[in-house]
């Protein structure tokens, strides 16, 4: 009466003492006796041992053996409180005993162990989670019996189990592994998430989780996607069943809840028998051999029919003729899956190892009010040749002994199928009178792993022709509608005109002068020439008639054509042709900011009484003259048919009267070069 929770694998297995982790009652005495397959050997490790020493392992202790019955062997025999057990306890033999005894006590939890055999050496215990190991990744073998009330798990698959959860629970809520055969799992560590979400799936539940540093997820073969049946890749004429519910409403509408309905997530009512018994089932037509790794199952999903399967068996088959009832290896009863405990919640159940088979059949055992359900399939197709089946001649009249051989072939066949791994390669045996039949198959390994590679790259190269098309309209933007490219500006000017002929210093800083009698020696043609010196950078335009000035460092681009300008005093006899700049040239650093006064005779005019001159004035900067600028500067002159032939002309400031000396120096006037003659001439 001490025994606690026991399972008892084949391979693997767990054992407790009563009410565990709850202090053990007195006087109580359990004993299991442990049995592997021949030429193995057991080796037992403890998750949790507590057990009262107070009269040193006299009364309360636990005691393993080697063998079993009157021949056993004592290998140790151990107690205290917290006691750690280093290692593992291994037989010398494929049979252990294990004894526990409970004496009078006041404390002690009992102990929780977990043995397999020896060629397992990385087992762990049911009470194992991820925070006992370090490594980002690691490898694992689980117990049988690993679904134990007093462990949590927290999280569901794809997105993790959170790190205080046991890593054996989990992976059987996961179906990695199986609670009754035990396995090897695969685990991987990452960062935590904030939330955990809670679910039922292989008897285990698993509860809502609050965060934490870390969660871990478990590798798998990745044949966990669903077949068709919410998707509506498997038809509807592919789904029946034994029977379906018809019946009409108040409204005298007649409702008829198909099995075509039976398809997960999808909105309406489910498929329902017409009869509710235990003779009633859903069928599957999957097409051909698929590799079937799980179900889930919901209830009706109508809040007003409140209508579920609670349990039910799984058949399969190859022509829907001929069916087989799922069990566990090693197992003489058939396996009964857990269903839904509401009409809502999806609840998961996983098979190891996987159904192969064409035809696949529910037939619920348990329910609420009526049988209604709607359903998915988890797997992936199955690439491998079918199993060989044994063909022979017609028989004789068949005895009893012919009745044993095909029970015999049909159990070979069957344990074959529900064994079969995907990852090894199956060789056909050789066999007398065997056809084998292979089964072809598509291969969308290839497609399902270019298809998202080709998305990647156009996604990529058309966020790169965006990028570029945004980055061109930032630039243009940033010179402005009106700016000038870099080119045109003036630095790059300045950069450019060392590559340029220099002006002499003469030239640039001293205006040029000319005396009258070097003036009254020269023809007219000859004036325009002698007057023309060395080309400034830029001529200074008129526009509009009046003098104007450009700012400094300004470009001017005069149109097309010749045109008249105040530079030409006497426009009807200027033979000399003009020579225009493509481009004005800007005015110096030091340049004026407005026109010379220019001083004009204009005594010969009708309008005007005789010997008063009229003066049109402009105003200067400053008091001092501004200095020449420009090569094509000519000499201004007007001589006056009716007066002297002095002419007058503007006089330099600081200098004398235009009557004042022979020679005068004149400030020549900021204008386009012209030629400069004389009426008498």
């Amino acid at each position: 009466d001490g025994c606690g929770h026991t399972v008892l694998g084949p391979e693997s297995g767990t054992l407790a003492s009563i009410n565990y982790p709850q202090t053990s009652p007195n006087s109580t005495v359990c004993e299991w006796e442990i049995r592997v397959k021949p030429g193995q050997r057991v080796q037992l490790k403890f998750g949790d041992f507590d057990i009262d020493d107070s009269d040193s392992c006299h009364s309360s202790y636990l005691r393993v053996h080697n063998g079993i019955g009157p021949t056993r062997t004592e290998i140790g025999k151990y107690c205290g409180f917290g006691f750690q057990m280093d290692g593992l306890i291994t037989s010398k033999s494929n049979e252990v005993t294990v004894q526990f005894m409970s004496g009078t006590h006041t404390s002690g939890r009992g102990f929780l162990a977990a043995y397999s055999t020896t060629d397992k050496s990385d087992l762990i215990t049911c009470l194992d989670n991820a925070s006992h190991f370090s490594e980002p990744e690691f490898n694992k073998y689980c117990p049988a019996g690993c679904v134990i009330p007093f462990a949590d798990v927290s999280g569901t698959i794809p997105h993790g189990y959170r790190d205080s959860s046991s890593l054996c629970m989990a992976g059987v809520h996961a179906g990695v592994v199986s609670n009754t055969l035990g396995g090897q799992i695969n685990v991987v560590i990452s960062k935590g998430i904030p939330y955990y979400e809670g679910s039922l799936a292989n008897n285990v539940t698993s509860k809502v989780g609050p965060l934490s540093t870390s969660l871990f997820t478990f590798k798998t073969s990745g044949c966990y996607g669903t077949l068709g049946m919410e998707s509506g890749v498997i038809p509807d004429s592919q789904i029946t069943a034994s029977s379906v519910l018809e019946w009409s409403d108040q409204t005298g509408q007649v409702n008829v809840w198909k099995p075509e309905n039976a398809r997960l997530k999808r909105v309406g009512p489910p498929w329902a028998a017409f009869i509710s018994d235990d003779h009633q089932w859903l069928q599957i037509d999957l097409n051909k051999e698929k590799r079937i790794t799980g179900i889930i199952t919901t209830g009706s999903t109508l809040a007003e029919y409140y209508y579920y399967v609670s349990a039910y068996r799984i058949l399969y088959s190859d022509d829907a003729q001929k069916w087989t009832v799922y069990r566990e290896p090693g197992m003489d009863k058939d396996k009964i899956f857990q269903g839904n405990t509401e009409l809502y919640q999806e609840v998961r159940n996983n098979f190891i190892p996987p159904v192969i088979a064409r035809f696949f059949r529910i037939n619920p055992l348990k329910w609420h009010q009526k049988i209604a359900m709607k359903v998915e399939l988890l797997g992936c197709q199955f690439s491998i040749g079918r199993v060989p089946k044994i063909t022979t001649p017609p028989p004789p009249p068949q005895n009893k002994n012919d009745k044993k051989n095909d029970d015999l072939s049909d159990d070979f066949i069957h344990s074959v199928k529900t064994s079969l791994q995907t990852d090894k390669t199956t060789f056909t045996p050789e066999i007398k009178n065997t056809t084998v039949t292979p089964s072809v198959t598509k291969d969308v390994a290839l497609a399902a792993v270019l298809v998202p590679v080709l998305v990647m790259v156009f996604t990529t190269l058309i966020l790169i022709l965006v990028c570029a098309w945004h980055w061109r309209n930032r630039k243009k933007k940033s010179e402005g509608t009106y700016d000038l490219p870099y080119w045109d500006r003036a630095g790059w000017w300045k950069g450019m005109k060392q590559f340029l002929p220099t002006k002499s210093a003469e030239h640039e800083e001293t205006p040029v002068r000319y005396s009258s009698s070097e003036i009254s020696h020269l023809r007219p043609r000859e004036v325009p020439t002698v007057l023309q010196t060395e080309s400034a950078e830029y001529a200074q335009p008129l526009v509009g008639g009046i003098v104007g000035t450009l700012h400094q460092r300004s470009t001017f681009k005069p149109e097309e054509g010749k045109e008249a300008s105040y530079a030409d005093l006497d426009p009807y006899n200027s033979p000399i042709q003009e020579v225009y700049h493509a481009y004005a040239e800007p005015l110096p650093i030091t340049g004026p900011e407005y026109a010379t006064p220019i001083i004009m005779d204009m005594s010969s005019h009708p309008s005007t009484p005789l010997g008063v001159p009229s003066i049109s004035t402009f105003k200067a900067a400053g008091n001092q003259a501004p200095p020449l600028v420009g090569t094509h500067n000519k000499l201004l002159s007007r001589t006056d048919s009716t007066s002297s032939a002095q002419a007058l002309y503007d006089t330099p400031k600081g200098q004398l009267g235009p009557g004042a000396a022979d020679e005068l120096v004149y400030q020549v006037p900021q204008s386009t070069a012209h030629s400069a003659g004389s009426k008498d001439e």
